[in-house]
């Protein structure tokens, strides 16, 4: 693969868009958008930019812990994704860098 774009992206696990949980919207976005693949994984405890301490409690079944989801694509697929999220007017903080991506024991 060599050099890739990795896109990461946080939001509340409780937050819709469109009626759908945001994070389930973002990988189906993704997949529609032909991103090869994407994960979400779920925090134990965040603070976000107003310094709200959320931690996973035993009682909640799904509360605003913070989501984190990944992606690892080519320029041009960040730059859809990112171009989707803009259209829909879905405001996430996200994180975007440089990487080096490969299979192990390919060459």
């Amino acid at each position: 693969m060599g050099n890739a774009t990795y896109l990461r992206f946080f939001v509340a696990e409780n937050r819709r868009h469109h009626g759908r949980l945001a994070y389930e919207w973002l990988l189906e976005e993704a997949k529609r958008l032909g991103i090869p693949g994407g994960s979400a994984f779920r925090a134990l405890a965040g603070y976000g930019r107003h310094g709200v301490l959320h931690e996973a409690r035993f009682i909640e079944l799904q509360g605003d812990l913070p989501v984190k989801l990944e992606f690892v694509v080519s320029d041009e697929q960040a730059d859809a994704l990112l171009a989707s999220l803009a259209r829909e007017q879905l405001a996430l903080f996200y994180v975007r860098f440089t990487v080096e991506a490969g299979v192990s024991g390919e060459s």
